[in-house]
């Protein structure tokens, strides 16, 4: 079909993440429907015909092939999930498409530097620069630098907005203290470390998809 000119559009119907790498390669477009129940196919028929603009994330990564899962033999999670995944994957965690773009400005911050009982608070503009109305799903994640053992990021935050097409949104996400809750090798115990932790900020984990600001932890 597609070497014939036909514009192809694979909708998959599963309950986790799939390998779907010759689907990419060869479909114009690719809607993962999950098990979406009686009302399925009118749902479907609304995003395919552009009666809805869809705007879902995928909640776990998509990996291209089962050599990118290591053998989980000594419950290490290292290589797995996209918070400890150094290559790259089919589709990322948090990512989605839909029939209009956004772009995002840079955060302002209440605060860079939080103490206990205090909190961040990130207000990041958001544009659609596309042709239609469309929601966005604006998240944030943190990482320590300092910890090369632990996840590379973790989510911390999201929220969806809808935005109009040409008009810019401020999105306010919150970060409370406990927000910047790590593991403390010293003492086995989970709690806010002291230091510099990265927040970013973007439309996906793909760490090209985000931007970063730096946050003092008291």
């Amino acid at each position: 079909l597609k070497k014939n000119g036909k514009r192809v559009i694979f909708v998959n119907f599963s309950g986790s993440a799939m390998a779907m790498v010759p689907e990419s390669e060869n479909c114009d477009a690719i809607l993962q429907a999950w098990y979406p129940g009686q009302a399925g196919g009118t749902a479907i028929a609304d995003v395919l015909f552009g009666d809805y603009n869809p705007a879902g994330r995928l909640p776990v990564t998509f990996y291209k092939n089962m050599q990118q899962l290591p053998d989980y033999e000594d419950y290490s999670m290292k290589g797995r999930t996209y918070r400890f995944m150094n290559e790259t994957p089919l589709f990322p965690f948090g990512h989605g498409l839909s029939y209009t773009r956004f772009s995002y400005g840079k955060a302002e911050l209440n605060q860079s530097k939080v103490r206990k009982g205090e909190k961040v608070v990130l207000t990041i503009p958001v544009s659609n620069i596309g042709q239609r109305d469309g929601e966005e799903v604006v998240q944030v994640y943190i990482s320590r630098p300092d910890d090369k053992e632990g996840p590379q990021k973790t989510l911390r935050g999201f929220q969806r907005v809808s935005i109009a097409k040409g008009k810019t949104e401020n999105v306010c996400i919150e970060l409370p203290y406990d927000s910047f809750e790590w593991f403390d090798t010293a003492t086995n115990t989970i709690h806010p470390l002291a230091g510099t932790y990265k927040v970013l900020y973007g439309s996906s984990s793909n760490t090209g998809d985000l931007h970063t600001v730096n946050v003092q932890v008291q």
